[in-house]
């Protein structure tokens, strides 16, 4: 089956990169007060590509992880472009 997201990996790249480390579980629970109902599990099924993501879950994802959205996207090597 083919990736239902562009974002998955660099999400994980990010996640495992921010000082400290993100866990999906924390992840998930920082998406949840920004009013997104997203799980653990919800996590690790975007990063393998099993999940779709809307454009409002990416822009939560990149503020949270200190990212751009472009970043998630691939379309830069700047890992931390608000830093």
């Amino acid at each position: 089956m083919a990736s239902r997201n562009i974002i998955g990996k660099r999400l994980r790249i990010a996640r495992t990169r921010a000082a400290p480390p993100i866990t999906q579980g924390e992840l998930a629970a920082r998406l949840q007060v920004q009013g997104l109902p997203i799980e653990r599990v919800t996590i690790s099924k975007i990063e393998t590509g099993y999940r779709e993501v809307t454009d409002v879950e990416v822009a939560a994802i990149a503020g949270i992880l200190g990212v751009s959205v472009g970043w998630l996207f691939g379309e830069d090597d700047k890992t931390d472009s608000r830093r």
